[in-house]
């Protein structure tokens, strides 16, 4: 999409409903975020997110409550609004931070308020409410009475609203406090102060709110899980209420066809044989339909429809002695991206199911065949399409994150009390091979009781104890955190071996950024630059598997969120390079770029520079300034123990450093030239000018050498057959610091 198709789509999207009335007066319309997505101008108040919203469960009755609600900030001793016109609007399912909510702002206490109608034919049958998620303490009020409460921002709850049910229009009231930094609960990267790697905070309803019809005995929820070894799925069907000589019948169905069947008691486990099973990968994500019908005598009384796919996973030693990941009894590398589920218009929520599957399908176009759900569960329907198109999801436990300042002590009973209800909800998603319970020591405790409480849960599936965090010897993989290049960790006796993050390589494309400023842990200046190094990254990960007993590497990540820069794909969704060409990568069928040397770095030789760490004249890059009152130092400059430099030829520990050289690259074509790249390792800030010109300027550090190019005006400074001048600034803030600096051609690569 270009930019003028773009620009109309916006302006359709407001067109369309920018006030839309509401029946008690007040008007609705959409804000506009720092960013839109091309996917909200297809936003319908009247139609916003319609589809059936637990697709392992589904009933043909129901009724869909999103849409335009009143609402209001709310206060600690507000009286409940019964009966009352609140003052504002609201999209649900959107939280109130979001444009698409048309509120746009935070307020930790909220109320929201509309009527439904019941329909005729619901008679006789109990009536539940249910909500997909709401951040975080939710209470619920029908025509005036409470009917419960909940506490959890990322878990489905119901409530049975029958006993409260009048004629004509019932009301419905909803009242919502989040604390977010204030509390210690569960809630991953949000933040009331967005920035660096939080985010902007959800609050309020941010899931699919809906009523169902269920007769007294009909099923309450179910356990389902594939047999591979036995040829069978296990089920077990949970009712509502004890209804005397009830009986379940599970059949399996391949699309219509029905193949094998088992009948039983509510709570009894079946084993429904399932032959010659087509198993489930994301190569072949077959699946499997289910019918469950409750019976008493000749009559049904309720009847759902789910499905399965006949799929194992496990730790498992290969023929070379290694313990690897294996799926369905095979070793098959996994790699995908990290996934925070962050949307620049919905926040939490996409703007529609399209869009939600339009992320989908991009990672399998890139040819990643798993996905790191991080630190956040999403709606039903997202797992639906990872089950439904192929990839495997590790799934995150949302961390009581510790990345801000003052952040409160961890509320550890809630902590558990959510992850069990994660790993209850989602048991029977098929594509879930793995539960993350903490990432990077953000509110990390008790780690080996929830291994084994996980463990004991869902013996089916592996558990990462800490992906990048506290390792405490437990759990099924042993998890590191590389920046930028992907790495493995020491060989285990027991465990496979993950690079849980890597890569983070940055890159700006006007237009579709959240703010002009924004980083990630390593620079590209061009689509051709990022392949590069992606390509770069993706061998390292060969060697790795084929050589360190690497088994799976997640790649940061999927799409820019915020302040980071560092996606595939821009924030609004926007590939920032060939998708193609990534997806080869991914298969290992591309080489990296290879590069001549032109100019040494002090990678293994010291190379002698001209430096002070006094402020210089003005004019120090240019070729006329003396630089013979400078001491002579070999490079690189810089401070012991910081990580992945070349030589330290010269300790450096000020601010600032100001280094000068002199080369003569010989003849040169105009083409030999234009290949020239500059070979950086900068910690921090680094400016480098070839013969006065700026040739190059990066913020922050990027940990590593790089290959990077140099601006136009920079390659035409460059003199063949003669003497030039490179001059260096580096600026430091924090932690280590090096610099060095040294000049290659690019002999190779994607183009």
């Amino acid at each position: 999409m270009n930019r003028l198709t773009a620009f109309l789509h916006v302006l359709l999207f407001f067109a369309l409903f920018v006030f839309v009335p509401l029946a008690n007066g007040a008007d609705w319309s959409a804000k506009q975020a720092p960013l839109m997505t091309r996917f909200a101008a297809d936003v319908r108040p009247d139609h916003v997110w319609p589809e059936y919203p637990r697709p392992q469960m589904t009933r043909p009755d129901w009724q869909n409550l999103n849409g335009i609600w009143q609402f209001q900030p709310g206060a600690d001793d507000d009286a409940t609004p019964i009966g009352q016109t609140l003052s504002q609007s609201i999209l649900v399912p959107f939280c109130e931070e979001s444009a698409l909510s048309g509120v746009m702002e935070h307020h930790d206490r909220m109320w929201y308020r509309r009527t439904f109608e019941i329909p005729a034919t619901w008679r006789n049958r109990q009536v539940v409410l249910h909500f997909g998620a709401v951040d975080y303490e939710t209470e619920v009020f029908i025509n005036g009475k409470s009917v419960g409460t909940h506490k959890g921002g990322y878990d489905p709850f119901s409530f049975d609203i029958t006993p409260l049910l009048t004629t004509g229009p019932q009301e419905l009231i909803v009242k919502v406090y989040d604390p977010t930094d204030a509390g210690g609960q569960p809630r991953g990267k949000q933040s009331l102060h967005p920035g660096g790697i939080m985010y902007t905070c959800c609050s309020g309803i941010w899931q699919t709110v809906w009523l169902e019809p269920i007769a007294l005995g009909g099923v309450q929820d179910l356990k389902i899980t594939p047999d591979v070894d036995g040829g069978t799925v296990r089920v077990t069907t949970n009712c509502i209420g004890n209804i005397a000589n009830s009986e379940i019948t599970v059949t399996v169905l391949n699309g219509a066809t029905p193949i094998s069947s088992a009948t039983g008691k509510p709570g009894q486990l079946l084993s429904i044989p399932v032959p010659n099973a087509k198993l489930w990968s994301p190569d072949s994500p077959f699946l499997y339909n289910l019918s469950i019908k409750v019976a008493q005598g000749d009559h049904t009384i309720d009847e759902v429809s789910s499905y399965f796919g006949m799929r194992k996973i496990e730790i498992g030693e290969t023929a070379d002695g290694i313990k690897r990941m294996l799926l369905n009894g095979k070793f098959v590398f996994e790699i995908g991206p990290l996934d925070q589920g962050f949307w620049p218009d919905g926040i939490y929520t996409p703007p529609s199911e399209a869009a939600l599957k339009n992320d989908i399908q991009t990672i399998k176009a890139l040819g990643f065949n798993m996905i790191r759900k991080h630190i956040k569960v999403e709606p039903a329907r997202w797992y639906y399409w990872t089950d439904h198109l192929g990839l495997l999801v590790w799934q995150d436990m949302p961390s009581p994150n510790s990345y801000t300042e003052h952040t409160p002590p961890v509320d550890k009973p809630e902590f558990e009390s959510e992850l069990v209800r994660m790993v209850h909800n989602l048991q029977n998603v098929p594509s879930i091979i793995m539960w993350d319970i903490f990432n990077e020591g953000q509110g990390q405790h008790d780690t080996r009781k929830y291994v084994t409480i996980v463990k004991r849960m869902d013996p089916t599936r592996l558990v990462n104890q800490a992906s990048g965090g506290g390792y405490e010897d437990v759990g099924d993989v042993y998890d590191l955190h590389s920046y930028p290049s992907p790495n493995a960790p020491e060989p285990s006796d027991y465990q496979a071996l993950v690079c849980g993050e890597y890569g983070g390589i940055a890159f700006r494309v006007p237009g579709h950024m959240w703010r002009a400023n924004g980083g990630g842990y390593i620079n590209a200046v061009d689509p051709t630059e990022l392949t590069d190094l992606y390509a770069e990254f993706t061998n390292r990960l060969k060697d790795l598997r084929d050589h360190h007993g690497l088994s799976a590497a997640v790649y940061t990540q999927i799409t820019d969120v915020e302040t980071e820069i560092n996606g595939l794909l821009t924030y609004d969704r926007v590939p920032k390079m060939d998708i193609a060409t990534i997806a080869k990568a991914n298969h290992f069928q591309i080489l990296p770029p290879s590069y001549a040397t032109v100019l040494n770095t002090s990678e293994t030789n010291e190379q002698d520079w001209r430096y002070t760490t006094d402020r210089p004249a003005s004019n120090w890059m240019k070729k006329n300034f003396n630089d013979q009152s400078w001491p002579q130092g070999k490079g690189g400059f810089g401070s012991p123990g910081t990580p992945n430099i070349g030589q330290l030829g010269t300790e450096w520990h000020s601010d600032d450093i100001w280094t000068r050289c002199n080369f003569n690259l010989g003849s040169l074509t105009p083409d030999q030239i234009n290949a020239l790249r500059l070979r950086v390792y900068h910690d921090e800030d680094v400016e480098v000018y070839i013969n006065g010109t700026l040739a190059y300027r990066a913020g922050g550090f990027n940990g590593r050498y790089e290959n990077v190019k140099m601006a136009p005006e920079g390659l035409r400074a460059i003199v063949p057959n003669a003497e030039n001048l490179m001059a260096v600034h580096c600026h430091q803030t924090v932690g280590g610091q090096y610099v060095d600096v040294g000049i290659v051609r690019r002999e190779s690569g994607t183009k």
